[in-house]
């Protein structure tokens, strides 16, 4: 990964576009972070406001790229803000790099987490990554859809590894892939 300049890498798929964030993403991110959904499977900040979307946007996504901790990017469909997709982690660990993903309202439906999550995922493997890895809620039949979809195998459930906004902690689904799958 050190020959990628991560600040500037875009990655296509067949109809997306996973590019760096701009400034003009913010209000679709608080838009979209509005939703009950997002705010159930994710830990963003509860209420979200416009300046946590400021600070994901313009610092959290920034900085990752830019100390090549993970590959953020802005999921562009048509020209059009439909979500966000990652690959975390990019010393991998045990496990490999880590993919996430989620859509917003007005971009659900139409297949572009998986097609995202795959394309995050061949982007890692064609880095070198020895395997990539991702994790969904054991209650979030949607994600593990999209995980399936996107060509990741289930490895089983990981207990107690997720945690909630209540200070709970959830078991998620771990999922895989690995070269040539």
């Amino acid at each position: 990964m050190d020959a990628v300049d991560l600040t500037t890498e875009v990655v296509r798929t067949e109809r997306l576009v996973l590019r760096p964030y701009r400034s003009d993403d913010v209000d679709a991110v608080l838009r979209a972070c509005q939703d009950p959904d997002i705010l159930r499977w994710l830990t963003v900040p509860s209420p979200y406001t416009r300046d946590d979307a400021v600070e994901f946007v313009t610092q959290i996504a920034v900085s990752a790229r830019a100390e090549k901790q993970g590959l953020l990017t802005a999921v562009e469909a048509d020209g059009e803000f439909v979500g966000s997709a990652g690959v975390h982690d990019l010393t991998g660990g045990l496990l490999g790099p880590g993919i996430g993903y989620w859509l917003a309202p007005w971009g659900r439906g139409r297949g572009y987490a998986a097609e995202a999550a795959r394309g995050l995922a061949d982007w890692a493997l064609a880095h070198g990554a020895p395997r990539v890895h991702l994790f969904a809620d054991v209650e979030n039949a949607a994600s593990q859809a999209v995980a399936r979809r996107a060509g990741f195998s289930d490895e089983g459930v990981v207990r107690s590894c997720l945690p909630y906004r209540d200070g709970n902690r959830g078991d998620a689904v771990l999922f895989s892939r690995l070269p040539g799958e």
